[in-house]
């Protein structure tokens, strides 16, 4: 269970470096676009429990609830392609009483170039009813200790993909 440490630093991103499987790729040997989400939330699963000592199943358990998807948000820039080794990113950009918005991006392995950009927008609900409800206790701890604050109301995912193509530019 996560438990909040005001002294200890807690990184705001999710990194991790694959290779792109054959069997994930189309005849043109592209990562077929429905893999991409495989590919992004294996990435920050196996992540999470790395740099946060937190097993998400464990916040589901204790509090009955869990993240709904409602919406995705998806950018295609470049291929990922067969045999290529890609690092994945992922972090928490927003969040408020019930909601919170998980950005995921793909780069070539060197960081330098956009592949991928993907918005993940997740409702907090009930195990069961499927009610909203708050974020509260060790979740509401979590998100506070490793989330962004980025305004998601003033931004579109185009602008989104030209600053971060430009900030692995440089």
């Amino acid at each position: 269970m996560f438990e909040y440490n005001p002294e200890k630093h807690y990184p705001k991103e999710t990194e991790s470096r694959v290779v792109i499987r054959f069997q994930d790729c189309d005849p043109l040997r592209h990562l077929n676009n429905a893999k991409y989400f495989d590919y992004f939330f294996n990435a920050r699963e196996d992540q999470v429990p790395k740099l946060y000592g937190l097993e998400i199943i464990d916040l589901i358990r204790t509090y009955k609830a869990a993240w709904v998807v409602y919406n995705h948000n998806i950018s295609y820039v470049r291929p990922a392609m067969v045999g290529e080794w890609v690092r994945i990113m992922s972090r928490v950009i927003w969040h408020n009483h019930n909601t919170m918005v998980v950005e995921y991006y793909m780069t070539d392995d060197s960081k330098t170039q956009l592949k991928t950009l993907l918005w993940s927008t997740m409702r907090y609900v009930t195990l069961g009813e499927g009610k909203s409800t708050d974020h509260t206790g060790a979740v509401q701890d979590f998100l506070k200790a490793t989330s962004g604050n980025l305004d998601v109301s003033t931004m579109n995912i185009k602008d989104r993909v030209k600053w971060l193509a430009t900030e692995l530019k440089s």
